[in-house]
């Protein structure tokens, strides 16, 4: 079952993060510093943010996050795939299709044109679902640091 986190929906939110952690082999990342309550609440509340969840048995087996970005060159929108993880015992059994599918139903209702999703070198399964769902272009990324007040 696919389930869109809403308010009041903690525990499955915090289940989510110690998925991601262990499927991106990066708990410090996902456990260090976990986010209050009241900020989790605010962050279910916001239309623009889709945390989806993958439920077997109501353990989260598999999540997906992506944030709806309005464009400025029409009056458009696009979704953008942030996370997406399965745990383990559940990959190759149609998960993250499931989650997807779900997305592009969330998609189409909300008026986007286009889901897109990054994928790094060598995550072989994930290029090759990416690959089966839609057009791959060849991009790079950059992360540039905000900046720092002077003083």
């Amino acid at each position: 079952m696919i389930h869109r986190l809403v308010p009041g929906d903690i525990a499955l939110y915090r289940a989510m993060n110690v998925m991601f952690g262990v499927a991106f082999e990066d708990v410090e990342a996902f456990a260090s510093k976990p986010p209050s309550d009241a900020y989790i609440e605010t962050l279910l509340a916001k239309e623009h943010v889709i945390p989806l969840v993958a439920l077997s048995n109501g353990s989260v087996i598999g999540g997906l996050v992506a944030y709806e970005l309005d464009k400025f060159e029409q009056e458009r929108r696009e979704i953008y795939i942030y996370d997406l993880a399965v745990a383990e015992a559940f990959r190759r059994q149609g998960v993250a299709s499931a989650l997807i599918a779900h997305l592009g139903e969330i998609a189409a209702k909300r008026g986007a044109w286009v889901i897109y999703v990054q994928a790094d070198y060598g995550d072989d399964p994930a290029i090759a679902l990416y690959t089966k769902l839609g057009v791959r272009e060849d991009v790079m990324h950059f992360d540039i640091p905000p900046a720092k007040d002077e003083p």
